[in-house]
């Protein structure tokens, strides 16, 4: 069965109103992309950013008039009629649509991250596979700063590690060590959607009865062999005497998130209790790794 769609180019100021005038007027759903190139860096654990321009797609059963509702949402936004676009979509997979240009990737010699249902074709017999598709909650490994972080995952696991993902976002840190072999894992996100998706990617990789889930860092053990934290600069730096806290010594702390000229004030945030600098950079990202010195 066929459907209508609606593709509309708005400000973002604009977008609740288009929104909602969709929904009222029947849209089985509302999709929002970037209409002017604007790239969006990570946003903070259960912020929702918006691009300045914004292209908005709704879609609308068949039987709807779509004549009509170009005319009413163009009158409601105060449109020209020629701004709101018409397009007939044909019926398919929906649940997959989504996933045809997410493929398997591989992040240092071992690790591959891949769509459920999905195997790397060149997989060995040291491959490790972390299956994972992209959903709401942030991390599926094609940002620069979780590529990062992945990659110095694959080569630093030996085995046995215990790790805490801080800001774990769809898990995929944590459940990476411990597919490469981590022994136990504890994540952290104050974003509910983060922790439910942290909990079903768990599930789905077999790994639940090794990770454990918090939405307070009271919750959180010490001592851990590595801890990871893929957020932004300045939580990094008002964060650095809780993370040292949480890291045994000789332990190692990873962080990533921040462009390269925040990486300086960063690393000096954690050079009272680690020996710490760059190990890699991407895209104008840095990835951080300290050593914990004893105490």
């Amino acid at each position: 069965m066929p459907f209508h769609q609606l593709v509309i180019e708005i400000e973002g100021r604009d977008l609740a109103r288009a929104e909602a005038a969709c929904r009222q007027l029947g849209a089985m759903a509302v999709m929002l992309a970037d209409a002017g190139d604007e790239p969006l860096l990570e946003p903070a654990p259960g912020e929702t950013p918006l691009w300045q321009q914004v292209r908005l797609r709704a879609l609308f059963a068949a039987d709807a008039n779509p004549g009509l509702l170009a005319a009413t949402i163009a009158t409601v936004l105060a449109l020209p009629p020629a701004a709101v676009a018409v397009e007939r979509i044909e019926d398919r997979a929906w649940e997959r649509e989504w996933l045809k240009d997410f493929r398997p990737m591989q992040f240092g010699r071992r690790l591959w991250v891949c769509p459920a249902g999905q195997r790397p074709e060149a997989a060995g017999a040291e491959t490790v596979v972390l299956a994972l598709d992209p959903g709401l909650a942030f991390g599926t490994g094609t940002h620069a700063t979780t590529a990062l972080c992945l990659e110095w995952l694959d080569g630093a696991i030996r085995g046995g590690e215990r790790v805490l993902d801080y800001g774990c976002g769809s898990g995929i840190l944590a459940l990476a060590a411990l597919r490469l072999g981590a022994q136990r894992a504890e994540a952290f996100d104050i974003d509910p959607q983060a922790l439910r998706a942290t909990r079903e990617n768990a599930v789905k990789n077999g790994l639940a009865d090794r990770i454990s889930v918090a939405d307070r860092p009271e919750g959180l053990g010490r001592g851990f062999d590595i801890v990871l934290a893929n957020i932004l600069s300045g939580p990094l730096i008002a964060l650095a005497p809780g993370l040292a806290a949480r890291v045994r010594p000789g332990g190692s702390l990873v962080l990533a998130g921040m462009l390269e000229r925040q990486a300086g004030e960063v690393a000096q945030a954690h050079q009272p209790w680690f020996d710490i600098g760059p190990v890699a950079e991407r895209d104008g990202w840095t990835l951080l790794v300290g050593r914990r010195r004893a105490e």
